[in-house]
């Protein structure tokens, strides 16, 4: 064990997490600042310039669908990264060439306000660099941890969390008043500052971080310890399973990785289509709050100011759940487990959708509803995250092998992709007229209503059958590098 390990605070907290979690508040700050007025800039830049009110159900359409692939794109590469990380180069060094690229991403983004072409490109670059980061960062969180200090992992993944939502609220309330008041090329500028901030943040820190060594292209990994087992699933004879003639190849230790990965991945298979719904959240809802009654407290919020909500919500109920709530319900004999935590949060996400599809309705009907029922979808919805997301970020790191750490959080970010692949697919086929072009208005919501449903029972159905094991301090295998 290096020394590195023991470079930690009185109270056995990592020296190494104040950079890292700064590092992500003003990465998250520059990927929500762009988010955010994303889908109005392409609406008003690019798809109805004229403000043509027979174009508008089109445009946003359109706009949704590029909005979605963006964030396909961006939670895809992960994999990528991931793979990266775990076989070739190592968190530390992914985490911060990818950051230099994201930087240069944002700067295309600021100079070809005007170019729709280029301006892709920009999130193309972006969305690339993603990948290094979004499936190594949290990974590395728990990287700075060992069996003397695990047990302040959980509130240090909270405070991860409060982070990347602290970041978050700042943008969306600052960038969009950028936007109206200076115009795009400074609204998509200063998240590039943001981005080169994070980059010096990582890098002051290099010293203090416990690195995990690459591990290599090893014979036993999970894709061909995969293939093999098919193989034999098909070979196999009278009274043989296929894990029994894989385990006369490989040892059982990569197996057991391998099943992990399987129980996890049965896990994650309900998260797209919470986000599917959630990320809606940055783009049909803040074009759902332009047609909304805005006023707050004698002040007119921006449509894009009103998804502030979501992060500020979050950072509210973050320690509220962690140092309240759960203890609350490990004390009446009700353990939060991370499966019950998902569950709930699959069921919270699509009431707040119930509120958001009657929000429609009375605007389809004419109406100019208070913004503030909004207001409580973004509650609700936050309160649902918290379960879901937070839950899956520590559950992925928990319960996957050491040498998988990096490439399972790549595979939870797949489902982000899978979630959003779908809605721009929908949205691709509203502005085509094509099958979903009958879901528009308030049947929209509906239709997501009802497919989260059918994943909710299927998720109760299969979770209570799901065994959990966790790995953390087992085969410690981190090095100084």
């Amino acid at each position: 064990m290096s020394d590195i390990q023991h470079d930690t605070f009185k109270n056995g907290m990592p020296k190494s997490v104040p950079y890292i979690i700064s590092n992500e508040a003003a990465e998250r700050f520059s990927f929500y600042g762009i988010r955010s007025i994303m889908s109005t800039f392409l609406v008003a830049q690019f798809f109805n310039p004229t403000n043509n009110p027979a174009m508008q159900n089109m445009a946003e359409a359109r706009s949704n669908e590029l909005v979605h692939l963006f964030v396909t794109f961006a939670y895809f590469m992960p994999l990528v990264g991931g793979i990266l990380a775990d076989w070739f180069f190592g968190k530390y060094k992914v985490i911060f060439y990818v950051s230099i690229l994201y930087a240069f991403g944002n700067l295309t983004l600021a100079i070809s306000t005007n170019n729709q072409s280029m301006f892709t490109v920009g999130l193309i670059i972006i969305a690339i660099a993603a990948g290094g980061i979004k499936s190594c960062v949290s990974a590395n969180v728990g990287d700075q941890f060992n069996k003397s200090n695990q047990h302040l992992m959980t509130k240090v993944y909270s405070w991860f969390y409060f982070s990347i939502n602290s970041g978050s609220v700042l943008s969306t309330l600052l960038i969009p008043v950028v936007y109206k008041k200076y115009g795009p090329e400074w609204a998509f500028g200063i998240p590039g500052v943001l981005m080169c901030l994070a980059t010096i943040i990582f890098w002051m820190g290099r010293k203090r971080y416990v690195r995990s060594a690459p591990a290599g292209i090893k014979k036993e990994n999970f894709l061909f310890i995969s293939t093999y087992a098919i193989k034999c699933f098909f070979t196999k004879g009278e009274g043989e399973t296929a894990w029994q003639l894989v385990a006369k190849k490989y040892s059982a230790e990569s197996i057991d990785g391998v099943q992990a990965v399987y129980r996890i991945l049965m896990v994650f298979a309900f998260t797209p289509i919470f986000w599917a719904l959630w990320d809606q959240n940055l783009s049909e809802w803040v074009l759902q709050s332009a047609k909304l009654d805005r006023n707050l407290f004698g002040y007119e919020l921006l449509p894009e100011q009103v998804q502030t909500f979501n992060p500020l919500f979050l950072i509210s109920m973050i320690p509220v759940c962690s140092y309240f709530i759960f203890p609350f319900f490990e004390k009446i004999g009700i353990k939060p487990t991370p499966l019950r935590k998902i569950g709930a949060g699959l069921f919270l996400t699509g009431i707040s959708f119930v509120v958001i599809a009657l929000i429609q309705e009375n605007i389809d009907a004419g109406g100019s509803p208070s913004v503030w029922w909004q207001v409580l979808a973004y509650f609700i919805l936050a309160f649902a995250e918290i379960l879901v997301s937070m839950t899956c970020l520590e559950y992925a790191y928990t319960h996957s092998p050491k040498s998988m750490k990096s490439t399972m959080t790549a595979l939870y970010l797949l489902a982000i992709a899978m979630g959003n692949f779908f809605v721009s697919i929908v949205n691709g086929s509203i502005a085509n007229g094509g099958f979903f072009a009958r879901f528009t208005g308030a049947s929209y919501y509906w239709l997501f209503i009802g497919i989260l449903g059918v994943f909710f029972i299927l998720y109760l159905l299969i979770a209570k059958r799901l065994p959990e094991k966790s790995y953390i301090g087992v085969a410690d295998e981190t090095t100084a590098s």
